[in-house]
């Protein structure tokens, strides 16, 4: 797992955005997994400015709240579409996202599961954190070898959440979500984190045990995870100055 710290966030996206435009272009037909809110967004629209060609990628969301229809203007469906597909020259029919007014909802998540299989995979999976370590909407206690289903949102999500919907009365309580078993099986992993709220969170999840109580802290079983990180999200880990160390290190050919 390699941490990248910097000053603010936005020196960290701008890092990030370059990782993910060189996967692009020496991989034009790459398969991504992307992820919703709000510290996607300036890094959506970091990859929008560079013009990038989206013209043979395919992307998989890793989430969508049940019950809501696509047109919501909370729904993940909406988000992508307004902050990033409507802006790149994606072809409608590489882009997919879960269902959430899915009639049958198991059925619908082994579907997804069998579509990013016969993809090839996931190259590179984009994550957030949430403030108690879930990734995607795997909440604490997830199995850690779960696949794409249900989950229902703790109240700490749903209150995290509130600020987009309104209230925490409108949050809907179930989501689907890739698993954590999907999420690792990527072929890489970027996860980006700022701000103090995060910091406990992403402290447990790089230098803790791994557990179900922080999902995240299942990355740490992945052989290619690269955190991106501000001061404050930093905050608590206590090896900083060692992964700043290797981070200046870096031989040339390594260097994002």
């Amino acid at each position: 797992m390699e941490i990248i710290i910097q000053p603010t966030p936005a020196a960290a996206t701008t890092i990030a955005a370059r990782l993910v435009a060189r996967l692009i272009r020496e991989k034009p037909a790459a398969v991504l997994g992307l992820a919703t809110g709000g510290t996607m967004e300036p890094l959506y629209r970091e990859l929008v400015a560079l013009k990038l060609d989206w013209s043979r990628l395919t992307t998989f969301n890793l989430d969508e709240y049940v019950g809501i229809s696509p047109q919501h203007p909370q729904s993940y469906h909406h988000f992508m579409w307004e902050k990033l597909f409507g802006q790149v020259n994606i072809s409608d029919q590489n882009v997919n996202l879960p269902d959430g007014l899915a009639q049958d909802v198991p059925a619908t998540c082994e579907h997804y599961e069998r579509k990013i299989f016969s993809a090839g995979g996931l190259d590179l999976q984009l994550l957030g954190i949430g403030t108690h370590g879930h990734i995607g909407f795997n909440e604490p206690t997830s199995s850690l070898a779960s696949r794409t289903r249900i989950k229902t949102l703790t109240p700490q999500t749903r209150q995290d959440n509130a600020r987009f919907f309104g209230s925490v009365e409108a949050v809907p309580h179930h989501v689907i979500t890739m698993g954590i078993g999907t999420i690792l099986e990527s072929r890489h992993c970027l996860l980006l984190a700022f701000g103090k709220k995060k910091a406990r969170a992403i402290a447990e999840a790089v230098e803790g045990p791994i557990t179900a109580m922080n999902p995240a802290s299942a990355l740490q079983l992945h052989p290619k995870v690269t955190v991106f990180l501000d001061e404050e999200a930093a905050g608590e880990l206590k090896l900083t100055d060692y992964y700043r160390w290797v981070y200046a290190q870096k031989p040339d050919w390594q260097k994002i």
